[in-house]
């Protein structure tokens, strides 16, 4: 078995640049639902988006799960309503929440990396890349905020503490759900 498989390879077959394509667009989509549901947390709302940008990283690899992400980030900085609430345009990367989305990028080929490298084939090797790529998010995102919102404010209770129980749920998810996926293509570890 070739470790550096992805699922959606092992799913569809090998990628052709038209299949390439279209999962960039299904993720793009994907990743504007997930921005949608959404809990207004101030300044930075909780959404299924870091659940979504590791799944993508996950089940793309990290070269076209790395072109999902930056393609959903395009069409938000030309004005498409991609993110969460209605805000759009380049000038939405200077908010609180910019940093969480340079974050995604970073997050997205390192979860793809270590997927191709069999750790999403496993419960434990699932959940520490999930947690990797959920530190990756959270270091962007909190450096950038404390920027935008001042270090004397409580940068932790506004941009991480709250969220915590939230990611939990989803990295348990991730972890369950990722070697589960592998079982079912007949593919995963013994």
């Amino acid at each position: 078995m070739m470790r550096n498989t992805t699922l959606s390879t092992a799913a569809l077959g090998e990628q052709s640049l038209a299949k390439s394509a279209l999962l960039v667009v299904a993720g793009s989509v994907l990743l504007t639902l997930s921005s949608k549901i959404s809990v207004p947390f101030f300044p930075v709302p909780m959404t299924m988006q870091t659940f979504t940008v590791l799944l993508l990283g996950f089940a793309l690899g990290a070269r076209l799960g790395l072109v999902t992400v930056l393609a959903w980030l395009a069409q938000g900085a030309v004005g498409l309503p991609v993110f969460a609430g209605p805000a759009a345009g380049i000038a939405y990367f200077a908010g609180p929440t910019g940093g969480y989305l340079a974050g995604f990028v970073f997050a997205t080929w390192a979860t793809g990396a270590l997927a191709e490298r069999g750790w999403d084939r496993s419960l434990v090797g699932s959940a520490a890349a999930a947690l990797l790529g959920l530190a990756v998010i959270y270091a962007s995102g909190l450096g950038w905020l404390g920027t935008v919102v001042g270090w004397d404010k409580p940068v932790l209770e506004l941009g991480l503490i709250p969220f915590l129980p939230g990611e939990l749920v989803k990295l348990c998810l991730l972890a369950c759900a990722l070697p589960l996926a592998w079982r079912a293509l007949g593919r995963g570890d013994s």
